[in-house]
């Protein structure tokens, strides 16, 4: 297979793991997403979306009503998954740009 077909894979199956993971669908700026935590009424915590303040999901769960040390590993589990699929992306292109510079698609 050549590494066109690769890439193109990975790409999918990455995007199939953001859709299942996130619940939503996944575009270039779902991996930009900065979450938070924050205090609620009840002194419960919960993990948010920064720039949009609705609660993050995992497994399907809404994540609120947590204690603060699981919000607080919760919110950061997701920001470093985030900059994992940022480096993966960047490696990705790198990776596009190389393959198209080189003649033939060879090395």
């Amino acid at each position: 297979m050549n590494t066109e077909g690769k890439i193109e894979r990975r790409a999918n199956a990455i995007a199939l793991g953001r859709w299942e993971n996130e619940g939503g669908a996944p575009d270039h700026d779902s991996m930009d997403i900065q979450y938070g935590r924050r205090v609620e009424s009840d002194r419960s915590w919960t993990v948010y979306h920064v720039f949009n303040g609705v609660p993050a999901r995992a497994d399907g769960h809404a994540m609120s009503g947590m204690s603060r040390s699981d919000a607080t590993k919760g919110m950061m589990s997701f920001n470093l998954i985030n900059t994992g699929r940022r480096r993966e992306r960047t490696r990705l292109s790198e990776l596009a740009r190389e393959t198209r510079e080189t003649p033939g698609g060879q090395s």
